[in-house]
């Protein structure tokens, strides 16, 4: 027989045993729910008025329909399952009838939903998924068949049959779900040059690329009056939407489920969350997928526990420090690679002490008088280290007869407090920031006003004795660029106060309950009456000191907060994943930055050897 011959008859053969393989999927349940979104999506476009427009499509669509009635006899005995086969018997008779699409749509829909509830299952991601992850992930891998855009034209697609699909035909992805998007990622499309990217992509980045698909078909400013939970993110399409709300509300959903904001749980929730992600962490790290182990541990911590730590900080500091300590080093066991059974006893460790915050938290809300003290010691905590660097900046420039310099910084403190309301905003009602973006954007102001807080001080130092002070000081200012600078220092050490703060005050407010809202007010209110009359204690002192001693106590408190926002920088980017845990036998006082860990009290040493060493030049010069 001729090789040619015979490689045209192993085709279908091959083919049958694609499809065979295909039902005896070791999860038939993700596989029979991946046909139906399928048959959902393209039959409308397969067949209209009775005719069939694409008839290897349609083909194909009959073959589906068979490899699902196999599909569900594989799935575990079920009371209600012969309702299910009845179901997808009745969809392959309207197929083959050729009836109207939307019919047939609705059809698949109702029947997948129906299997969902028979073997309950659960679609919703571990963790909120992350578009901007989604975005180099689709770059790295998408790109070159779909293009940059979506649109289809990749290089590599040119020539393919059937060719890319266009993701920005907002028709199609209406009638896809994200979960029908994560299913195609994960299984691929057979027929198809799509193939699946279970082993290269893991499921949390699966569900990230998914999401930032879906956002090509949205208008991210159209968020709308409607909110959806990521439950109906997932599992819905923005046709179901549509047809069931409108048009409005349909625009909100596709660009809700493009930006998905993280789920809104309470105290319970949140440490049940980090406990069941965490065994998901384990489990991931026992089947070999080394990666997305740790980026489930992160999630847990950031979508988790992190929420509730002001909460016990009021409550038991020394409870809220050795759960994060346990936590970090089940953390860094999974970086390091250590044996699973290792890293289920630090996992125990770490559970036991969630036990134990959950018991310290297991009331409903806080109640009055701890609601009150809570808010109170946020605000006055956090704006303590603000108020420091404002007073010292605005008493420097009166002492200095430098006024009219004064409105640059009222400027800059303004324009923090705009920039952290509209933080704010964006992360609650637009863009949905994820643990990981608030911790990078706190940990990176944080180290930036370090830089600029260590620069004022030693600027500040070196002319604490030149003769020539008050000329330097007004050529500064004339060229605009002091005033600039004391602007930016002004604006980063209240924006990355307020951010934290109002990080804090959502937990707060959520922990407190209806009942406690107006103590958490009150608190408020009483911080910040208590932080006015220390900022004008601080001025009216610093106004008396002598000019020379006033240069260096203001140097000296610059240079600290430096120091203290080194510490606090290092542990936010710790806490998102970007640096590891390193234990060290050390005190932690966390009002001045100091943590029991070696990254941290690095970057510390290393500012407070920036201090020593730019010290230092400034007293060679004096001597030269």
């Amino acid at each position: 027989m001729p090789p040619r011959f015979a490689a045209w008859l192993l085709v279908p053969l091959l083919s049958l045993l694609c499809l065979n393989l295909y039902a005896s999927s070791a999860d038939p349940s993700a596989r029979a729910l991946h046909l139906l979104g399928y048959l959902s999506a393209d039959y409308p476009a397969t067949v209209a008025a009775g005719e069939v427009i694409d008839a290897g499509e349609y083909r194909e669509q009959l073959e589906f329909l068979g490899v699902l009635q196999g599909l569900l006899l594989d799935l575990p005995a079920h009371a209600q399952r012969a309702e299910l086969e009845t179901g997808v018997a009745q969809l392959r008779q309207a197929v083959e009838q050729r009836a109207d699409g939307a019919l047939v749509s609705v059809q698949a829909r109702q029947l997948a939903e129906r299997l969902r509830t028979i073997y309950q299952l659960s679609l919703l991601p571990s963790i909120t998924p992350d578009p901007q992850r989604g975005q180099s992930l689709y770059a790295e891998n998408c790109s070159v068949c779909h293009g940059v855009s979506g649109a289809g034209d990749g290089p590599a697609g040119v020539g393919l049959q059937p060719p890319p699909a266009n993701l920005q035909v907002v028709a199609r992805l209406d009638s896809l779900s994200l979960y029908d998007l994560f299913n195609t990622l994960s299984l691929g499309i057979d027929g198809t040059d799509m193939a699946s990217y279970s082993d290269q992509l893991d499921e949390r980045q699966r569900w990230d690329l998914a999401s930032y698909i879906a956002g090509f078909s949205a208008e991210p400013t159209q968020t709308g009056s409607s909110s959806f939970t990521l439950g109906e993110l997932v599992e819905q399409t923005p046709g179901q939407i549509q047809a069931a709300q409108g048009e409005p509300a349909a625009a909100a959903f596709r660009a809700q489920r493009a930006k998905p904001a993280p789920t809104q749980r309470g105290p319970q929730q949140l440490i049940e969350f980090t406990a069941l992600t965490l065994d998901k962490s384990l489990a991931a790290y026992a089947s070999g997928e080394h990666e997305q182990a740790y980026d489930l541990s992160v999630g847990a911590y950031l979508e988790g526990f992190e929420l509730v730590e002001s909460g016990l900080n009021n409550l038991d500091p020394e409870l809220r420090k050795t759960t994060e300590v346990a936590l970090m080093a089940y953390r860094q066991g999974l970086r390091d690679g250590l044996p699973q059974a290792q890293l289920e006893q630090q996992l125990n460790l770490a559970k036991g002490k969630l036990d134990e915050c959950a018991a310290l938290l297991k009331g409903d809300s806080m109640s009055g008088s701890l609601s009150y003290v809570s808010s109170l010691m946020i605000l006055l905590r956090e704006g303590l280290e603000a108020i420091l660097v404002l007073a010292a900046i605005l008493a420097f420039l009166r002492n200095t007869g430098q006024k009219t310099a004064l409105r640059s910084v009222h400027v800059g403190w303004g324009l923090a407090l705009l920039a952290g309301l509209a933080t704010w905003a964006l992360a609650a009602y637009v863009i949905g920031v994820s643990g990981a973006q608030r911790e990078l954007l706190e940990g990176g102001t944080a180290l930036f006003a370090s830089v600029v807080l260590l620069w004022v001080g030693v600027w500040m130092h070196d002319r604490r004795h030149a003769a020539a002070w008050q000329t330097s000081i007004r050529g500064h200012l004339q060229s605009g660029g002091g005033r600039f600078g004391f602007a930016a220092l002004a604006f980063f050490a209240v924006y990355r106060e307020l951010f934290e703060v109002i990080l804090f005050y959502e937990t707060l407010w959520l922990q407190a309950g209806p009942s406690g809202h107006s103590m958490v007010l009150a608190g408020a209110g009483t911080a910040l009456v208590l932080l006015v009359l220390l900022a004008w204690v601080i001025l009216r002192g610093s106004a008396k000191l002598p000019l020379a001693t006033f240069f260096s106590v203001n140097a000296v408190l610059l240079c600290v907060l430096s120091v203290v926002y080194a510490g606090h920088g290092v542990k936010a980017l710790q806490e998102v994943g970007i640096f590891g845990a390193y234990p060290v036998a050390f005190f932690e006082f966390d009002w001045l930055g100091i943590h029991p860990d070696g990254w941290s009290l690095a970057a510390q040493s290393l500012a407070l050897l920036c201090v020593a060493m730019l010290y230092g030049r400034s007293w060679l010069r004096q001597k030269a």
